[in-house]
């Protein structure tokens, strides 16, 4: 399936030997339970309790699979991935090691000068085996503690290099929206007073997986607040899953750039929802409105298992998976355009048993949860209620937000995604797997 020769009898590997190994040898990252308010350290936790108590803002964001390592979530240890299913069964057979045509040489380039840049001690700190847990222990959580080399503590060269790293990666569309939610992060952190290392354009981290190679499997995690970007590479081979985006508020003006987030994932899914019949939308939209969390494959959630809901695929007509081909595509479109083409046919074979479901309103302002969901990719976008941003003339909600934390309801101003492969595809494993089962 795969075009590489197998192992003999006596040395071959199964998918159990290879989970085997992955917990003998993966490093154990340090994962704190989140309470939706936390720091990075003593340093950050001090800082956080004097602007707190200055501004009523805690540290910190939504638990559970709203995006954040809180309450109810707890990371799933490397080897223990199973991976996101229906039931609680994989489907085997969906992923395999192939050419794609598409060169990863300039991304490895990327990588390598990015770490040939680091100190002895900052790339020390930073890398880790191919098969760690560091993979799994990403979080929304502003003042999560989290391993790697901080963005804000690197120079003005170093932070250039590793930009140019997320510009190989990603394309153009995904790096502007990573940067922007950055910015917006730093904006918000001003519009509380600032005095908050982790609400800053600074505050996000570097993680290696393996070596970068043009042969061998390694991969890199970036991550902060609102962002956690897992990519994974084999060859030409690449996986950008689990990939969550997020943003509170979603406009804003920072250093004289006005912002605006999420305006694709919004309008397409709302002209998704807008192409249905008043039968099919009986089937896509449940009977319960959006909740102020509904999210459930956030941070924690990598052995998620969630039953297909909504319209299915095959009750679309031509134009109507088009227009859920568009709305995939704009998620999928994060990643590097020849990439993003490799996804999408694998997107397109299952387009029929891809389905659509949806809570709230349908207005253009309304705040709305979907979730996209096939064998091969799950797609959720979350509009949740403000927790820390009150608005002002640089940045207006288009819904109410009168809360402050945890108050308010549901806003497009502060939105969630997130992006997953379903049965095992997460963070390449099922790409490792065959890797490893094989001789290379």
């Amino acid at each position: 399936m795969h075009g590489h020769r197998p192992r003999t009898p006596e040395t071959a590997r199964s998918r159990r030997w290879f989970m085997n190994k992955a917990l003998l040898a993966g490093g154990v990252a340090a994962m704190a339970t989140m309470t939706g308010c936390s720091s990075d350290s003593a340093d950050t936790a001090s800082s956080a309790a004097s602007s707190s108590a200055a501004g009523g803002m805690p540290s910190g964001g939504p638990g559970g699979g709203g995006g954040g390592m809180g309450p109810g979530a707890s990371q799933v240890k490397y080897a223990d991935v199973k991976g996101v299913t229906t039931d609680g069964t994989v489907v085997e057979d969906l992923y395999a090691i192939h050419s794609t045509d598409v060169s990863t040489d300039a991304l490895v380039k990327a990588a390598q000068t990015f770490l040939d840049g680091l100190s002895t001690k900052e790339r020390t700190s930073c890398v880790f085996d191919i098969d760690a847990d560091e993979w799994t222990a990403w979080s929304n959580v502003d003042g999560y503690d989290r391993k790697g080399v901080r963005m804000g503590d690197l120079t003005e060269k170093q932070r250039n290099l590793g930009h140019a790293l997320l510009g190989k990666a990603l394309s153009a569309d995904g790096l502007t929206r990573t940067r922007g939610i950055m910015k917006l992060n730093a904006f918000l952190g001003d519009s509380n007073g600032g005095n908050q290392k982790t609400l800053t354009e600074g505050h996000y981290f570097f993680t290696f997986m393996g070596t970068p190679s043009t042969t061998q499997p390694w991969g890199f995690q970036y991550e902060g607040h609102h962002v956690a970007i897992n990519y994974f590479v084999l060859g030409d081979q690449v996986v950008m899953t689990p990939t969550f985006m997020g943003s509170e508020p979603t406009t804003g003006t920072y250093k004289g750039e006005k912002i605006t987030l999420f305006r694709p994932e919004t309008t397409a899914g709302l002209a998704m929802i807008r192409s249905l019949t008043t039968a099919q939308r009986a089937k896509a939209v449940s009977a319960q409105s959006n909740g102020n969390e509904d999210m459930k494959a956030g941070a924690g959630q990598d052995n998620l298992e969630l039953a297909y809901q909504g319209l299915k695929g095959s009750d679309l007509t031509s134009a109507q998976q088009e227009k859920l081909l568009d709305l995939v595509g704009v998620y999928v479109g994060y990643i590097d355009e020849g990439h993003a083409e490799v996804k999408m046919t694998e997107v397109r074979k299952h387009l029929d048993d891809t389905y659509l479901y949806w809570m709230g309103e349908t207005e253009d302002d309304s705040a709305f949860y979907y979730r996209v969901h096939s064998p091969v990719v799950l797609i959720e976008y979350d509009a949740q209620a403000p927790l820390f941003y009150k608005g002002d003339a640089s940045a207006t909600p288009s819904t109410s937000s009168a809360g402050g934390p945890g108050g308010g309801t549901p806003s497009q101003e502060h939105i969630h995604t997130i992006v997953r492969t379903p049965n095992g595809g997460d963070y390449g494993i099922d790409l490792l797997k065959l890797h490893l089962e094989n001789d290379h």
